[in-house]
């Protein structure tokens, strides 16, 4: 990935990016029922690299299953590449657990730079101790096999309600995780980076009183130059 679209990426929030996004007519980008597993401090950012499952059946999901070195969960680890996200759609069902803490350590090792499941993971509090983002629904015990059977790699798929294609660019706060499209990847960091400036003055401004009218968005002249100031002094 691009390590200049890669920066500006990690300094805006994924609110920001959703706003970006909605200017040009995308409403429906935001992960839902996504949250990390702990907040790091950090973005994650990304290609996406895609695992699908599908409902288990019960003749072709035994725990014999994991010895298959041909295992699309398994190559999944082992093949999403690095500084890449692995996003998997659990088809929105945390009952079963997409991966445990073997897995996730195995890609933080490897240097994949997130993952990403509308299901949930099994020991949770351990992968949250990784340094590795991590974003699911909630906390899962049982193996993926009792419910969920891993079928497609690197193919689009539906996660929380968003299609992820593979290479998307996959960004992730400490709120949520958001997939700006390939294509326009680079205008929507560029005008992420803009508004989060903007919003950096007007945090200042609020703070010391100033109402938000005219301000937020910024409607009034006085302002624009006031901003330009700040950005100057700042070096923004």
């Amino acid at each position: 990935m691009d390590k200049a679209l890669s920066d500006k990426l990690m300094a805006v929030s994924v609110a920001t990016l959703a706003t970006a996004l909605f200017k040009r007519g995308l409403r429906n980008q935001v992960i839902q029922g996504v949250h990390p597993v702990k907040a790091k401090g950090v973005n994650m950012v990304g290609p996406a690299y895609t695992l699908r499952y599908i409902p288990a059946r019960e003749d072709r999901n035994q725990l014999t299953e994991f010895r298959n070195p041909a295992h699309p969960q398994r190559v999944a680890v082992e093949t999403c590449p690095e500084g890449h996200v692995l996003v998997m759609d659990s088809r929105k069902d945390p009952r079963a657990a997409s991966a445990g803490d073997i897995l996730v350590t195995r890609l933080m090792v490897r240097g994949v730079a997130g993952v990403v499941t509308d299901g949930g993971f099994r020991d949770a509090a351990t992968i949250g101790e990784l340094a590795i983002p991590a974003y699911h629904t909630r906390p899962s015990s049982p193996t993926n096999l009792t419910l969920h059977e891993a079928l497609d790699l690197n193919v689009p798929i539906g996660c929380g309600d968003v299609a992820v294609f593979p290479g998307d660019i996959v960004v992730g706060d400490d709120d949520c995780v958001i997939v700006v499209p390939q294509a326009i990847a680079k205008d929507v960091a560029d005008e992420a980076v803009e508004m989060t400036a903007y919003e950096d003055f007007v945090v200042e401004k609020v703070k010391a009183g100033t109402p938000v009218i005219g301000l937020y968005p910024g409607t009034q002249e006085h302002f624009a130059a006031e901003f330009e100031a700040w950005r100057k002094s700042h070096n923004r």
